[in-house]
């Protein structure tokens, strides 16, 4: 009998050991409670007439009712999802060096103070951790074949503007769609594991995929099923890509291609009312080796003649914004699967991009 009672609580105790269901721990009663009030106060598609915000629309007393159960949890923590402006850091050649100038310390004749400043020069909305403003990209219905003068006139922004509503002139700032029409977004956040997932533990490859499917197991395999991508949400992709983020950057790698999304999951994004995607790659869009100097074909599935279409259909069709340059592998490695996030480009008037400085709050789960 004592011999069937130490089995009985060996088996016990051997039951107890064993890792919860994945969905188990991010099924709190409480959180999913928080999660199902918020969905009726979340607005939704159409949005007003002249409408600068797209998916930023969403944003507003839900989202911040999800972003408040984070900020409150025990043992929350803050990460800091940027990385360092430095003048040593990688550079985009799409847009000109981001330099920092350091002035002497300075003093006022018949006065104790003594003051520093410093100076900046470059395009600052285009590295680093960066945000897009929907009107960084426009398109046009064909494409131009390279010859005569440029056809500004027939380019087309969200929401059905034009050229002329957004940028009449060359030296004019974006009188439409800039990042000063941007609200903040305080909203939740999902990350999601790709490195893990779809690396193997490996950081993915330049060119590499993240698909709709891919998007929706990862998804699963971490537990958060039960409430998906949510209207409002921001959308945090860890590919492991910014290992290759040094600095000083001496190999020179991080720039010349990067894993990204695929078309399909652009769509699946706005489908799910995505407001911003982040990623930890130079691009948001998949970017093979050589592509970049005509070696390689954009993505599979790309359409003819928009070989950055991830940037095309967020910005200019979806109205989804984008973040380059995340710094994700700390949140991931404490697998702190959602948050809160809060992420506010600055109000440039008239600027297609912001540096940015995104934070998340969140737990372990």
């Amino acid at each position: 009998m004592n011999r069937l009672r130490l089995a009985a609580a060996a088996a016990a105790l051997a039951a107890a050991a064993i890792p919860a269901a994945p969905d188990a721990a991010a099924q709190n009663a409480e959180h999913r409670a928080v999660v199902e009030r918020s969905k009726a106060m979340v607005p939704a598609p159409p949005w007003p007439a002249g409408d600068e915000r797209g998916m930023a629309n969403a944003i507003g007393a839900g989202t911040w009712m999800r972003c408040a159960y984070h900020m409150t949890r025990p043992n929350a923590k803050v990460y800091e999802l940027s990385q360092v402006l430095t003048n040593t850091m990688p550079s985009s050649a799409f847009s000109k060096k981001l330099v920092h100038d350091f002035s002497p310390s300075a003093m006022i004749p018949g006065t104790m103070h003594a003051f520093n400043n410093d100076g900046v020069t470059g395009e600052a909305g285009q590295q680093g951790t960066q945000f897009d403003a929907l009107g960084h990209f426009g398109f046009l219905d064909k494409p131009w074949d390279g010859k005569g003068e440029k056809p500004f006139g027939d380019v087309k922004y969200y929401g059905g503007y034009t050229q002329k509503d957004v940028k009449p002139t060359p030296d004019s700032p974006l009188l439409k769609l800039g990042a000063d029409k941007v609200p903040p977004l305080i909203t939740s956040a999902v990350l999601l594991d790709a490195k893990t997932h779809l690396g193997k533990g490996q950081a993915m490859k330049g060119g590499q995929l993240v698909t709709a499917k891919d998007i929706d197991d990862m998804i699963k395999a971490q537990g958060l099923a039960w409430r998906g991508l949510l209207p409002g949400d921001v959308l945090y992709i860890y590919t492991g890509w910014s290992e290759n983020w040094q600095d000083p950057d001496v190999k020179k790698v991080y720039y010349t291609q990067g894993p990204g999304l695929s078309y399909d999951a652009a769509k699946y994004i706005q489908e799910k009312r995505v407001v911003l995607v982040a990623l930890d790659n130079p691009f948001t869009d998949p970017v093979a080796e050589g592509q970049l100097q005509g070696k390689a074909k954009p993505p599979e599935g790309s359409p003819a003649g928009l070989p950055f279409v991830i940037h095309h259909h967020n910005l200019a069709v979806a109205g989804v914004h984008n973040i380059q340059n995340a710094n994700l592998a700390q949140m991931a490695a404490d697998k702190v699967w959602t948050s809160c996030t809060m992420i506010l480009p600055l109000r440039t008037q008239g600027s297609a991009g912001s540096p940015v400085r995104p934070i998340a709050i969140g737990i372990s789960e």
